[in-house]
């Protein structure tokens, strides 16, 4: 590949903004969210319930800000064979598995799960090629059981690096979440540092790696999407 890496580089690291996925519920919510306000503070006046009732609507935007909240962020190391965490959350499964979607084989599958107070943006792993990008339907149940990975609502991203490895990377949706944005699009180049979609809401992302990669994390490890390396592939 000859293209070069777009240039988020220039842009500050971790600057904080709003996803565009929740501008429109931001804007639409914090409006119902003053109306609201407004009509309290003329009919109510000083009465406790007033100051209750805002309290409570400025917890709720306030989740919806935090939930939505998109850091600017780029990864400072070495790109090739390189495999970055594609989100924030917490390590829950790192296991040998036989992958019977796509691989037909045993690959090594690290899986991160997203809780709600995570930042749920994800982020491009590895530079290569989109080689496939499949939406299925499924279940809602928790993104941390096991059966999640191949049961639940999910998307499918193969990622074909510059040296011929294929990555699996999995966008699954959980009990609470119920819409799965994906980005990625077949036969486009795709680099570290680009965003590849959104879940919305509790959710997990797997990542499938062949046999031999090296893997730098362990159970129970935070991460944060688009810095930490979770593993090193073979040259």
């Amino acid at each position: 590949m000859t293209s070069k890496k777009p240039a988020i580089h220039n842009k500050r690291r971790n600057k904080i903004r709003i996803h565009h996925e929740g501008v429109h519920p931001l804007i639409l919510g914090g409006t119902v969210l003053l109306a609201i306000a407004i009509i309290l503070i003329k009919f109510l006046g000083n009465h406790p319930m007033t100051y209750i009732v805002l309290c409570s609507l400025a917890v709720i935007y306030g989740i919806m800000v935090n939930f939505f909240r998109c850091p600017i962020r780029m990864y400072l190391g070495p790109t090739v064979n390189s495999v970055v965490a594609p989100a924030d959350g917490k390590i829950v499964v790192v296991e040998e598995v036989e992958e019977d979607e796509y691989f037909h084989d045993k690959r090594i599958m690290v899986s991160i799960f997203m809780s709600l107070w995570n930042v749920h943006a994800n982020w491009i792993p590895c530079d290569g090629t989109i080689m496939k990008v499949e939406h299925h339907d499924g279940n809602f149940r928790a993104a941390y059981l096991p059966k999640a990975s191949t049961e639940n609502e999910r998307s499918t991203i193969v990622i074909r690096t510059q040296s011929g490895q294929d990555i699996l990377v999995r966008q699954i949706a959980g009990a609470v979440a119920r819409r799965i944005v994906t980005y990625a699009e077949p036969n486009t180049e795709c680099y570290i540092d680009e965003h590849l979609g959104f879940i919305k809401f509790g959710s997990r992302v797997d990542v499938y790696l062949p046999l031999g990669t090296e893997i730098l994390v362990e159970m129970g490890q935070s991460t944060v999407g688009d810095e930490t390396l979770i593993a090193k592939l073979k040259g």
